[in-house]
């Protein structure tokens, strides 16, 4: 079988052991990246397609080969689910591989948030605290995490992971129902309950009709004055317009956003104006240690492998 990859640069940057990748098909070709005019082209004679985020619709799929669609990611919302299963082409993700990377970087964004480190280090870098008149400088508030409460929107393996973390910084949990789902079990809270209690609110559910926009407006409005917002999951879970007025306007105290909905964006992106406070972007990079892209190459070839021997594993068929 051949195999081709077609946007290695976005999981390995050459730091990688990728031995059993190598070796789970007879030929690769590999492609630092691809351009969506690219795709067909690229896909002619392969049976296998590695791709993390170039999308393949049902259009690229038409002159394929394929067999299988190994997505190095979690999310599928880059493959036309439907259009492979009607061509019999089998979809896997890969599951779980980032959970101890991206529970990390939430903590990294809500400590920085709720510390003021990056306003306290341009501090010391403009020479105000080499000026103070006191050892110490004291000008931005600070707050322990002790004692706030953490609300979850989506609780699966991330979901947990965050919430185990958060025990050991001493803070309270809540869990939000499904969104999309008018049930709230036992143990959950609803939507609007997260939003009004929640000192520190992370976002862990997947992107779907459910959740598009889940977070706007009218939803900003409920949260307290100096709440926090974390979105490690996917863009479009929240409004980019409505999350940077509400920063604007202090109607919350903060945000620290992993994932846009464009993605790399554009230069006149609404969350990449110099002049929203207590906003932090990362490039969508909370899930990339070394480890966790290690886990993740592994896990391609594994997976790879399981297709091969007859056994098909984290296979994604169509909602």
């Amino acid at each position: 079988m051949r195999g081709v990859i077609l946007d290695s640069d976005s999981f390995d940057r050459g730091d990688l052991d990728t031995a059993a990748l190598d070796n789970a098909l007879d030929h690769w070709t590999h492609h630092r990246s691809t351009m969506p005019d690219e795709v067909p082209k690229r896909l002619e004679g392969y049976e296998v397609v590695v791709t993390n985020k170039v999308v393949i619709d049902a259009t690229a799929m038409e002159s394929s080969a394929l067999r299988l669609i190994v997505v190095a990611a979690t999310g599928t919302n880059n493959i036309d689910l439907a259009a492979a299963a009607r061509r019999g082409i089998a979809v896997c993700n890969v599951r779980d591989y980032a959970s101890a990377a991206v529970s990390q970087h939430v903590f990294s964004l809500v400590l920085a948030l709720v510390t003021h480190l990056g306003d306290y280090t341009r501090a010391v870098g403009q020479g105000r605290w080499q000026q103070s008149k006191v050892f110490c400088m004291l000008d931005y508030p600070i707050r322990e995490l002790a004692g706030l409460t953490l609300g979850i929107i989506g609780y699966g393996n991330l979901g947990r992971s965050v919430a185990q973390i958060a025990q050991g910084f001493q803070m309270q949990v809540l869990i939000c129902a499904r969104p999309g789902s008018n049930a709230v079990p036992d143990g959950r809270v609803s939507l609007d309950t997260l939003l009004e209690t929640a000192d520190v609110i992370s976002l862990h559910c997947p992107l779907s009709d459910a959740t598009r926009n889940l977070i706007g407006k009218a939803q900003l409005q409920r949260m307290k004055s100096d709440a926090i917002l974390i979105n490690t999951a996917r863009g479009g879970i929240v409004n980019e317009d409505d999350l940077a007025a509400a920063l604007r306007q202090g109607n919350i105290g903060g945000a620290g956003i992993d994932v846009l909905t464009e993605e790399p964006p554009g230069a006149d992106h609404p969350l990449l104006a110099t002049n929203i406070p207590n906003l932090l972007v990362s490039p969508h990079n909370a899930w990339g240690s070394i480890q966790s892209r290690q886990r993740l190459t592994d896990e391609i070839a594994d997976l790879i492998r399981s297709y091969r021997e007859g056994v098909p594993r984290n296979c994604c068929p169509p909602d």
